[in-house]
């Protein structure tokens, strides 16, 4: 007998199905001799040939079948999951051979049948043959039975493997589907786009799209950053990998660290079991970090590193572990004034700015105005089930002369609510746009020699009529966060950061 019995390794490998039944046959000559072995596989009531090897397999043992019922004691070993030598006896008064009628094999040849069970699943039979009229000994009887058992549980593990296969498949597939929806289809809206300053960034992101630099998304809140993020992922070699999306600011700064590197088992209260991290989930594929500029200073050196030498490491672990990533970061904040500020590192910010791209605000880009109310509002009726839709001419003219603080985001909601009070054309009362809203960019202050704010006092002060005009509300459809376009804990996140009182800022 053999030191070690190849076939457990053999159910380790990712082999197809066919193939692992014709190597396990081969090895199993070294084990007892044969002029044919076969895998019967058990479909309903019949056994039906699947693998053949031996001087007899041809083509009439190829696909050979027979009913289970006609043969008592090959039924009788699978019950007993006992193997069986047929003697010469077994042969003239017993139920006969598998393959009388299809060989020509003598009368009391060698044969034997042994069971393929893995745990309570019955699988077939395999089946050995010699053209010599010679019992098989009991020795090689109980080896090969012992050798059935594995050989039954590769061919199990092995239809696992295919059929975990098919689900990831699927479900790649799945995903992949779900990304188009959510990316609503970028690429395409910044191919078409009516406005010349997006069709130049959509050439810009084409070109960097085919290699792997790092891109950094500059651009006020709402204007679609994660769709530009989407669409170049799409046009990259990486498409067919995964899309994960990270919002720096929506996470707080003790849990981020684990979120992008994963963790080991332990490394901190909670952790009750070992995490990826969303760069190891992204392998092979595109991370998005939005919101770079609220990446706390003690992650911005990890990032570094991981950015230069494609390696991270989990909390709790000594070791790195090396990603395969594509980097796209998007923020609406200054960098540069954070990298004054001491905020931000400057040698974070060059590795990540390496191909630059400005989102123009949707005031800016106003020729794209109908096409983006069509297909929001073909958003809202695909998942609402609401029919006929539509703006009316001056519902439109209301719309562009809106100077929307919020962009984009700004914009679904408004159609949004529109659509909940509408029978069908959105009329311009309906849209119920904020009176006198600022634009999210102030006006310069008239004079050559007059002192311009700092883009932080302009957010602070924005925030701060945001909340007077909501009485202090954040949340909600007339809270400050959808006024400003952003979600209600990033606008949380802010006012937290530059020390806004809600109460304060109402009152003043």
């Amino acid at each position: 007998m053999p030191d070690r019995l190849p076939i457990a390794h053999l159910a380790r490998e990712d082999v197809a199905v066919q193939d692992l039944m014709r190597r396990g046959l081969d090895w199993l000559a070294t084990v007892a001799p044969y002029d044919l072995a076969t895998i019967f596989e058990l479909v309903d009531a019949e056994l039906v040939v699947q693998a053949a090897r031996g001087r007899f397999a041809d083509e009439r043992v190829s696909g050979h079948r027979i009913a289970l019922a006609d043969f008592p004691t090959v039924r009788e070993a699978i019950e007993t999951r006992r193997a069986r030598a047929y003697t010469e006896h077994d042969h003239r008064h017993g139920d006969g051979d598998p393959f009388d009628g299809v060989l020509d094999l003598p009368a009391g040849h060698a044969c034997m049948v042994v069971p393929l069970t893995a745990g309570q699943r019955t699988l077939g039979v395999l089946t050995l043959d010699r053209g010599e009229c010679e019992t098989y000994a009991d020795a090689t009887v109980e080896l090969v039975e012992l050798y059935g058992r594995l050989l039954a549980l590769a061919i199990h593990n092995a239809h696992l493997r295919a059929e975990v296969e098919r689900l990831s498949e699927r479900r790649r597939q799945h995903a992949a589907e779900l990304e188009r929806r959510l990316s609503g289809e970028g690429a395409g809206e910044l191919e078409r786009s009516a406005a010349p300053a997006v069709r130049r960034l959509a050439v810009r992101a084409q070109q960097v799209a085919r290699t792997d630099t790092p891109v950094l998304i500059r651009g006020e809140t709402g204007t679609g950053k994660e769709r530009l993020a989407h669409a170049i992922h799409a046009w990259s070699p990486r498409a067919e990998g995964p899309f994960v999306a990270v919002n720096c600011a929506a996470i707080p700064p003790a849990l981020l660290e684990s979120e992008l590197f994963g963790h080991e088992k332990g490394a901190f209260t909670g952790a009750t079991a070992a995490r990826a991290g969303r760069f190891r989930i992204a392998q092979g594929g595109t991370l998005f970090l939005d919101e770079i500029g609220e990446l706390p200073q003690e992650l911005q050196a990890k990032l570094l590193r991981a950015v230069q030498q494609g390696e991270v490491q989990p909390v709790g672990s000594d070791r790195a572990v090396s990603v395969d990533v594509r980097l796209v970061a998007a923020t609406h904040v200054d960098l540069e004034a954070a990298i004054r500020d001491g905020r931000f590192r400057e040698d974070l910010f060059y590795r990540l700015s390496v191909f630059p791209l400005h989102l123009p605000p949707l005031r800016e880009r106003l020729e794209d105005l109908p096409e983006l109310c069509d297909h929001l509002l073909g958003d809202i009726a695909a998942r609402t089930g609401w029919r006929g839709l539509h703006l009316g001419d001056d519902a439109l003219d209301a719309l562009r002369a809106h100077p929307w603080p919020g962009n984009v985001r700004e914009l679904a909601n408004v159609l949004e609510r529109a659509a909940i009070v509408t029978d069908g054309e959105i009329r311009p009362e309906e849209l119920a746009l904020p009176a006198g809203a600022a634009p999210s960019r102030p006006a310069v202050t008239a004079g050559p020699e007059a002192p311009l704010p700092t883009l932080t006092e302009v957010e602070i002060a924005h925030i701060e009529a945001a909340l007077r005009r909501t009485g202090g509300k954040i949340y909600g459809d007339d809270g400050a966060a959808t006024i400003l376009g952003l979600k209600p804990t990033t606008l949380q996140s802010r006012m937290k950061k530059h020390g806004i009182d809600r109460r304060a800022a109402a009152e003043g």
